[in-house]
């Protein structure tokens, strides 16, 4: 058996970081690539949808885990967030418990990735953490496409809520505007928004500042 381990919306100031690991055998790895599973971001949605519901029949087993805004936000500065995902990642290692685990690394620091992981599981898993593993691996493809397609989901679901903030990434106009507007109306953004964001500091910045410049005058 094999564990693959991606992730989605790691970048996102708004929604949940989604981690998935599935669990699979060398013959399930060669369907995935017979149905060409590859890293998500090379696919559109509905080929997305298409291919992870034949990941879900296929694998051996498979685990999702939603880290929240709020989590993230103590997390981000110390110990920090490849800490945070490091320690989930483990978890799910732990509970499938495989004899290798190719998981896409954060960042440039795949080998301290590895360490962190390697501190936090509860298993003998030999791990391998590389930059790129999600268009190298087809079993870390499948992970990555069934972390796109739950979180797609998950923000289908607040737009449904809070209205369409578009894809809840920085560099999407729709979700500064909405950030920007939600905030000057209610003064404070909803948990759904990672608030120690550079993206949300900016747009609270000069309120803070004025606040403090009327507490001085006072």
């Amino acid at each position: 058996m094999v564990l693959g381990v991606d992730e989605a919306g790691r970048g996102c100031v708004i929604g949940p970081l989604v981690i998935c690991g599935v669990l699979a055998s060398e013959e399930t790895i060669e369907r995935f690539r017979e149905i060409k599973v590859r890293d998500s971001k090379q696919l559109s949605r509905k080929k997305r949808e298409q291919l992870g519901s034949e990941i879900v029949s296929l694998a051996e087993d498979f685990i999702l885990i939603k880290i929240s805004p709020v989590e993230i936000d103590e997390w981000l500065h110390v110990p920090g967030l490849n800490s945070l995902e490091a320690r989930k990642t483990a978890e799910i290692i732990s509970r499938l418990k495989p004899p290798i685990a190719y998981i896409d690394a954060p960042g440039k620091g795949a080998r301290g990735y590895a360490r962190l992981i390697n501190s936090a599981i509860q298993c003998k898993t030999q791990i391998i953490a590389e930059n790129f593993a999600d268009r190298n691996y087809p079993v870390v493809s499948a992970a990555s496409i069934l972390a796109k397609v739950h979180r797609d989901k998950v923000i289908r679901e607040l737009h449904i809520e809070y209205g369409d903030f578009g894809s809840g990434y920085p560099s999407d106009r729709k979700t500064r505007e909405f950030l920007t507007q939600y905030y000057h109306r209610e003064g404070k953004f909803p948990d759904i928004v990672r608030t120690r964001w550079a993206t949300v500091t900016r747009i609270t910045a000069p309120r803070q500042a004025y606040l403090e410049s009327s507490s001085v005058q006072n």
